[in-house]
């Protein structure tokens, strides 16, 4: 090794050390704590629901329960839903731009329709809003994070298996099939076919859909039982449709006759479950969906890093659990 190269290379070290000991450079620290933007005015937060619904309801709870948390802290918030009565995605988009004007401090958005809401929440975004999906998603959009339960396909296999152990592996059953434009309804219909596919004895007869609305769910199912006097079994997509099934299998006195599966732990289909009229229910944490969508749309305005989603889960419920 030559003697130039080591009067260079002693040189070199010589000089990092004093830059590195330097009282500028030793006092330079970089304050991930300053990112954090501390809240000083009221904050207003949008929710816009699929369609007026109990289930939302208890999300609405949820949501509740986490402003009054942020109250103790002395954030206060105002939360408005902007419910749209029906599912129908003309109405649906309205609202999304009509609030978008208003330029709230965060939206969350329930997706009616993924493929015509993902650019309108683009927009949102790139307007500087803070958007949030809740219940249904819209995964290809710039939303920042989604809060719910996705699992959809898995939702109505499973009640598709349980619904097939109880009339034996065979016989007839129908759908309710919801809103066609729901991916959540659409992915349980889808999940529900594909299980029933493993059982070559059972046939599902027919796939009728009721828009989320309880008298059309009642009504539906009347016209199946007529239609098919040896139905076995029906299966419910959404929170409705369960409801409207075993009031009128429960009116035709064909409860433990007609065996129902459905979603959701709405009162009445806790009755219905502990008299015997509906089977199972597969059951979200709505209130957990809008405990946590407050919860991240405060964090958003303060800066604070946030998950991609949130997954709230589900679980099959039956009379047996409510013992």
């Amino acid at each position: 090794m030559s003697t130039n190269f080591l009067k260079t290379a002693i040189l070199v070290v010589f000089v990092m050390g004093v830059f590195f000991a330097t009282p500028a450079f030793a006092d330079a620290v970089f304050d991930q704590g300053a990112l954090i933007r501390e809240i000083e005015e009221p904050l207003t937060f949008v929710f816009i629901p699929k369609l007026v619904h109990p289930w939302y309801d208890v999300a609405k709870e949820g949501a509740e329960v986490a402003i009054e948390e942020f109250a103790q802290l002395g954030i206060e918030i105002e939360m408005i839903w902007d419910s749209p009565p029906i599912p129908e995605i003309t109405d649906h988009m309205r609202r999304i731009e009509t609030n978008i004007a208003r330029r709230p401090d965060g939206l969350a958005i329930a997706c009616l329709d993924p493929a015509s809401n993902t650019q309108i929440i683009n927009d949102a975004v790139n307007a500087g809003l803070n958007v949030v999906t809740f219940d249904t998603d819209a995964p290809e959009s710039l939303r920042k994070v989604y809060i719910g339960h996705n699992k959809d396909f898995q939702d109505g296999y499973d009640l598709a298996v349980y619904l097939a152990e109880l009339i034996d592996y065979e016989g007839e059953v129908a759908v309710l099939s919801g809103t066609l434009s729901a991916p959540n309804h659409v992915g349980r219909v889808d999940g529900f076919r594909a299980a029933m596919e493993e059982f070559p004895d059972i046939t599902i007869v027919d796939e009728r859909p009721d828009n989320d609305e309880l008298q059309r769910a009642v009504d539906l199912t009347e016209s199946l039982l007529q239609a098919f006097p040896n139905l076995e079994g029906i299966f419910g997509c959404n929170a409705t449709n369960p409801i409207g099934a075993a009031r009128a299998v429960k009116d035709a006195g064909k409860a433990g006759e007609v065996r129902i599966v459905g979603m959701d732990d709405m009162p009445e289909t806790i009755e219905f479950l502990m008299e015997g009229v509906i089977d199972a229910v597969k059951v979200q944490r709505q209130w957990e969906v809008g405990y946590w969508t407050i919860k991240y749309l405060v964090a958003m305005n303060q800066n604070h890093t946030v998950p991609i989603e949130h997954p709230t889960g589900s679980s099959i419920l039956t009379a047996a659990d409510l013992q």
